[in-house]
């Protein structure tokens, strides 16, 4: 198994934000956390990341992920948070190129060509390469998030976790990313684990799934048997799956 989630609980004061949190990530998995709004999915990710004070073990083909360096990690798992707030003038190709340091042990070092030439495949990948020396306190929500999405293919990792890494895009690029995670995922051993609130993106590309509620796993298991009507009735409170029929009705 890849990546293996063990019993990841968060406690903030006295109260319980992920509570014992367990699933497993395989080659070539596109695993799909969902979940209504402050369900745990967000403090679920920085707790993986050991961004935030956690019970519980995150292991990387058996390794627990506490062991390796953070030049280390940087090149196994890598991490795009719901909102990015740069606070200098760099252009978005320097953004870009700064995980690529991980790989020459330092900032001082000078980018390969091997760096730079997963540098430009991943502003194309993106449809960002026309904006590359463009300051990214000029670039709209959308275009950020596709500067940081490139950033992140540029790292080259074996695990991409995605916090809701379409929710400021537009369409054609909503699709974009996931055809190109689907890709992505399928070339080595990778594996992507992303939150997403639309569950036509989770049928469409996701091998598995979990729904997760107040900080607690609610189904697990393959897509189909995680969005039975019944289990998105108990979560969310309306029958999800009677208002997506009556909603695909219009483009008949």
């Amino acid at each position: 198994m890849l990546l293996e989630i063990r019993g990841i609980s968060v406690r903030i004061k006295d109260r319980i934000i992920v509570d014992d949190v367990s699933f497993e990530v395989g080659d070539h998995d596109i695993y799909m956390v969902i979940g209504p709004n402050g369900a745990g999915k967000t403090t679920l990710f920085k707790a993986i990341m050991g961004l935030v004070p956690r019970k519980g073990k995150v292991l990387l083909d058996g390794t627990d992920i506490r062991t390796f360096r953070p030049g280390e990690l940087a090149k196994k798992i890598g991490m795009l948070a719901q909102s990015h707030q740069p606070q200098f003038a760099y252009s978005v190709y320097d953004v870009v190129s700064l995980v690529r340091y991980s790989y020459q042990g330092g900032i001082f070092r000078k980018l390969t060509g091997q760096d730079k030439q997963k540098i430009e495949e991943a502003l194309a990948l993106t449809g960002m390469e026309s904006m590359k020396d463009q300051s990214v306190l000029t670039l709209s929500g959308g275009e950020l998030q596709r500067a940081f999405l490139a950033q992140l293919f540029a790292q080259d990792p074996q695990v991409l976790i995605l916090d809701e890494p379409v929710s400021h895009l537009d369409l054609q690029y909503q699709i974009a990313v996931f055809d190109i995670l689907s890709r992505w995922v399928r070339e080595k051993r990778r594996a992507v684990i992303a939150s997403v609130h639309d569950l036509n993106t989770v049928y469409t590309y996701g091998t598995r799934a979990m729904l997760i509620n107040r900080g607690r796993v609610h189904a697990e298991g393959t897509v189909e048997e995680v969005l039975d009507k019944d289990n998105l009735k108990s979560v969310y409170n309306v029958d999800v799956a009677e208002w997506m029929k009556n909603l695909l009705e219009h483009w008949k």
